[in-house]
């Protein structure tokens, strides 16, 4: 009865027009007795399941699945789906001239999302398959083997998630920087904002977007400054490495600069040490006073091979440290589905706002995924039906308790550690199915296609939680977006599959002209130890688990902390910058109206700097296919000082633009 005279309170709170652009409370947290009112009206209906919306949805999905595929097998890096696309979504509706497209846009968003997330799923451990295929023939892949791994496990995450939606895009509203989905909402509501009292924000967003992308294309495709400053570029840096291993390194990518802003500097901040803890700590300590093996290697095969298996460790330490902190929101979950079958009579509904799939069919439709994926081990992979049951059992458990872990890593970085989570999985499926016998080949076959299960699933529930989030920032229906999720799915699973095969006897991931696929070498190198027989760096995995303890003992974030441990120092240290560019904005006046206003301006202003570096990544991937490169003749040193000089120009036009605000404005 509460819930229901909240919803009503809800529905007579919000009689006014639809704002034209988002409410100045999007993106701070909430006072006790203050409610958020999104772009379109809570309690109304809107446009948004369409012929059209549907069918540009799935378009785009296939183009993008096939193209993050291939794109991320070839160089390397899965490029994100969502905001190119909301940016096409957005060009393709004012073009033909779609009135209050709005709801539609967000659906196309939401459908062609798939397609990052199941690429990413797939491409990070199923080529590892066809990588050990030529070290021992008697490995075998198939078509069905991809395809029900990538789409089972997509559906498990959207199945395992929408019970903590609530929770993520509501009840935390404010409380974490949601990187990639304010950035996504950004580009959706400038569409909504163009003409109207809100097309200063639009414009300002399309500046910023084709600064930060043309910036990044031409680093990327030309390298007409450093893509990344990097201190062993230079002699003393050289020495300085051979003799302590230490480095420094920071990539002046605008996306990246822009992520670091949004994220804001506290969280920031811990990433950032976490990265500096790696390569200012624990490399020169391993590069020193190591083995002479340790002492001949780079800092970045120490990092590679050895340090950041620590991070993996404190990852997954911390991935059970949130389970055990969220256990309340998970017995809540698992309460309201109990609810929902004893009660008998009318339920009262929720605002279409906050309207999901009713927990009985999600329940239901569990069920049903958790049968086909046992039916798909058994018969499809390990044809033993008591070790096919121990394989599902290790996958649900994993699977279901690593969503809120995933999701909340999206919400903190707009970067979710699926491969590292996907490794501590294959380390730990493997050591279960070496000791009920499973091992070898057969062993190989059923962790990589189970741990392609967990990967999906786990990339799924971080995706799908920057896609509802949107819509919760937006106004769109939850249950529409849901229920499509599936669609999407479908048809992703259905291309990757197929793409995957083609690439393999194109190309191959084996030999000198091979694809790189960068994940998938890395997970076929700890699981061929584990499968036939070799060392595990259990030491290192303990070291991140007692880091991650410690950590929180200290009250320390340990996701974020190890989560930069995890990523590259280079990627780490624009966070930070970013992060504190955000932080002087906010502070640079004595009126509080103003430093708000001021912040939000520079958030619209990183939003484009990301939306335009994303697109525009895209642009210079496929540049780099068609096989147009620049060799660039200056010299490394030259190239390192331009580099300097451009990302601080960079800095600046986000520091001065963000602060051209007066109080009228607000």
């Amino acid at each position: 009865m509460e819930d229901a005279r909240s919803c009503a309170a809800q529905q007579e709170a919000f009689d006014d027009a639809d704002p034209v652009q988002l409410p100045e409370n999007a993106f701070r947290e909430l006072a006790a007795d203050e409610q958020y009112r999104p772009m379109m009206h809570p309690a109304r209906k809107y446009r948004e399941i369409t012929p059209y919306s549907v069918i540009m949805g799935l378009v785009l999905c296939i183009i993008f699945s096939a193209a993050a595929a291939y794109l991320g097998l070839k160089v390397g890096q899965v490029f994100e789906a969502a905001i190119p696309i909301a940016i096409i979504a957005v060009g393709l509706s004012g073009a033909m001239r779609r009135k209050n497209g709005l709801g539609e846009n967000v659906i196309i968003q939401s459908i062609g999302a798939c397609s990052g997330v199941i690429v990413a799923g797939a491409i990070f451990t199923l080529p590892a398959l066809y990588i050990l295929q030529a070290k021992y023939p008697e490995i075998s892949v198939n078509f069905l083997q991809i395809f029900f791994s990538s789409l089972l496990g997509g559906i498990l995450g959207i199945l395992f998630f929408i019970p903590f939606r609530k929770y993520f895009v509501k009840d935390m509203h404010g409380k974490y920087p949601f990187p990639e989905a304010t950035a996504t909402t950004q580009v959706l509501s400038s569409g909504q904002t163009a003409g109207k009292s809100g097309g200063s924000q639009a414009l300002t967003l399309v500046i910023a977007s084709l600064i930060g992308g043309i910036y990044d294309y031409i680093v990327a495709t030309f390298g007409f400054w450093a893509e990344t400053l990097q201190t062993n570029v230079f002699h003393w840096g050289q020495v300085l490495e051979e003799k302590t291993k230490l480095v420094f390194s920071c990539n002046t990518g605008a996306a990246v600069l822009g992520l670091g802003y949004i994220i804001g500097l506290p969280y920031a901040f811990v990433i950032t040490a976490g990265s500096l803890f790696v390569w200012w700590v624990i490399i020169p300590l391993l590069g020193t006073y190591g083995s002479p093996d340790l002492q001949a290697m780079t800092s970045q095969d120490i990092f590679s091979n050895y340090a950041r298996m620590i991070g993996i460790g404190g990852i997954a330490m911390s991935g059970i440290i949130g389970i055990i902190k969220s256990w309340p929101i998970i017995r809540q979950a698992v309460g309201l589905a109990g609810r929902e079958f004893k009660s008998k009579g009318a339920v009262e509904k929720p605002v279409r706002w906050q309207t999901d799939i009713s927990m009985k069919h999600i329940v239901f439709f569990m069920g049903l995924a958790l049968i086909a994926v046992l039916l798909f081990f058994w018969f499809g992979v390990i044809h033993c039906w008591w070790q096919a049951i121990v394989a599902w059992i290790v996958v649900t458990i994993i699977a279901f308790l690593f969503t809120t872990v995933a999701a909340n890593a999206i919400a903190i970085v707009g970067s979710n550690p699926v491969s590292g989570m996907t490794l501590m999985t294959l380390i730990i499926a493997s050591a279960i199915f070496v000791a009920i016998g499973l091992k070898g080949s057969s062993g190989i076959v059923a962790s990589m296609v189970i741990g392609g299960v967990v990967c999906t699933a786990l990339s799924m529930a971080g995706g799908f939680v920057t896609d509802l989030k949107v819509g919760y920032w937006l106004g769109t229906t939850p249950k529409k977006q849901e229920q499509w999720k599936f669609l999407g799915t479908l048809v992703s699973a259905a291309t990757v599959g197929g793409v995957i095969l083609v690439l393999n006897k194109v190309y191959g991931f084996v030999g000198n002209d091979a694809l790189v696929a960068p994940q998938a070498n890395a997970m076929a190198k700890v699981i061929e130890p584990l499968m036939m027989g070799g060392e595990t760096p259990w030491i290192l995995y303990l070291t991140g688990v007692v880091l991650a303890l410690l950590l929180n003992w200290l009250k320390v974030p340990a996701l974020a902390f190890c989560l930069g441990m995890f990523i590259p120092l280079g990627l780490n240290t624009p966070l930070l910058i970013g992060g504190a560019v955000a932080w002087f904005v906010a502070h640079s006046s004595k009126d509080k109206a103003i430093n708000d206003a001021r912040r939000d301006r520079g958030t619209l202003i990183s939003s484009g700097l990301i939306a335009g570096g994303a697109l525009f990544g895209v642009f210079a991937a496929l540049t780099r296919f068609l096989g147009v490169e620049f060799h660039n003749t200056m010299s490394a040193e030259l190239l390192q000082g331009l580099g300097i000089c451009v990302y601080a120009g960079l800095i600046a036009y986000l520091w001065i633009d963000s602060k051209r605000v007066k109080r009228l404005e607000r």
